[in-house]
């Protein structure tokens, strides 16, 4: 009997290890609907033949639309930015141009795990029941690369294919989908932490979401006021940190650390367009602060970031922030929490 327990388990392990060779890269996520915000959740389930990947290439197909990704502790962030075939309506707004492909720089993903990487934007233009490619690349070192790149014709099955690109599928027409209340609630929550994460990227409406409740800080030099967060949505895992900076001194500085215990870690940031390419990067050494300059902590430029925030953000509320300074050294502040956009 344990003859045969042992070589069923061997067997069983053996079946899950070759799974996990060939395993595709593809989405976690429900038949997302039409005409509403969605968090794309990529899974990349392996590496390049053994080798690490360092970076993940995602082209987003037309109709994913208004495109923003989530950042991940390690990876740089790149958003390249293009023309869409079709415009789309943004409340209101015409938009004929946006974020084409994202790309995940510089970081460290095992052959032998699988992370996810999301990418939350708006399903639009496009017909209920089919599904989306996004066609995704691995690259791993120098010379290592896995392209999941193959779009099944009509008709044909896309497990057929030896390299399918990851499909994001769509919910039937509204008149063929259960709306009981388990789905009626996901389908609402998928949407509001759509529009969540559609603002909380590019700051947009920040400027208004500053409730001008933060008490200036001093600490040698530098003058710290205008310091705010922004509420989040449940679930939501990130928030951004703004302060300004004013050194009044003779001698540069640099912010080079920050810590919150709202978080389990507080990164700084710098979000800039580089030509059509949006590159969003941690600064890990840090943020300078030179003599007789104001430095803006702002929505869209550079910013902290906090990371596994373990209660989100609520408006009313405060964050507690330790700023640590090469030179002043450290000071404890409190940031009010502005609502979700500017008002």
């Amino acid at each position: 009997m344990n003859t045969m327990m042992s070589a069923l388990a061997t067997t069983a392990v053996a079946a899950l290890v070759a799974g996990s060779a060939h395993a595709h890269a593809s989405f976690a996520n429900a038949p997302a609907a039409p005409e509403s915000y969605v968090a794309a959740v990529l899974q990349v389930p392996h590496g390049c033949d053994g080798k690490a990947t360092n970076e993940v290439q995602v082209k987003l197909p037309e109709g994913f639309v208004f495109a923003k990704p989530m950042p991940k502790p390690g990876w740089e962030l790149e958003i390249i930015k293009g023309d869409y075939q079709k415009t789309y309506d943004n409340h209101g707004t015409a938009v004929k141009s946006g974020a084409v492909e994202i790309r995940w720089k510089g970081g460290d993903l095992p052959d032998d795990y699988y992370d996810t990487f999301t990418i939350n934007g708006k399903v639009s233009g496009v017909e209920a029941g089919g599904a989306l490619a996004f066609v995704t690349t691995q690259l791993c070192g120098t010379d290592g690369k896995v392209a999941w790149d193959e779009v099944a014709a009509p008709g044909v099955d896309p497990h057929s294919l030896k390299h399918p690109a990851p499909l994001l599928k769509l919910a039937a027409a509204a008149d063929d989908m259960p709306m009981g209340h388990g789905a009626m609630h996901g389908q609402m929550m998928a949407q509001a932490n759509g529009h969540a994460m559609h603002g909380a990227m590019d700051g947009s409406g920040m400027a208004g979401a500053n409730p001008g409740t933060m008490e200036t800080a001093k600490v040698g030099d530098l003058e710290l006021t205008a310091g705010f967060t922004r509420a989040m949505l449940p679930g939501q895992p990130v928030g951004g940190g703004f302060v300004t900076i004013k050194n009044t001194g003779a001698t540069d500085d640099v912010l080079v650390a920050a810590e919150s215990p709202a978080s389990g870690r507080v990164e700084l940031h710098e979000m800039a367009m580089v030509g059509d390419v949006m590159k969003m990067r941690q600064l890990k050494d840090g943020i300078p602060v030179p003599a007789g300059t104001t430095v803006e902590l702002k929505p869209g430029g550079l910013h902290m970031m906090f990371m596994d925030v373990k209660d989100p953000f609520v408006e009313g509320g405060q964050v507690p922030v330790t700023l640590t300074f090469e030179k002043a050294g450290t000071v404890e502040l409190v940031l009010p929490t502005g609502p979700a956009k500017g008002k």
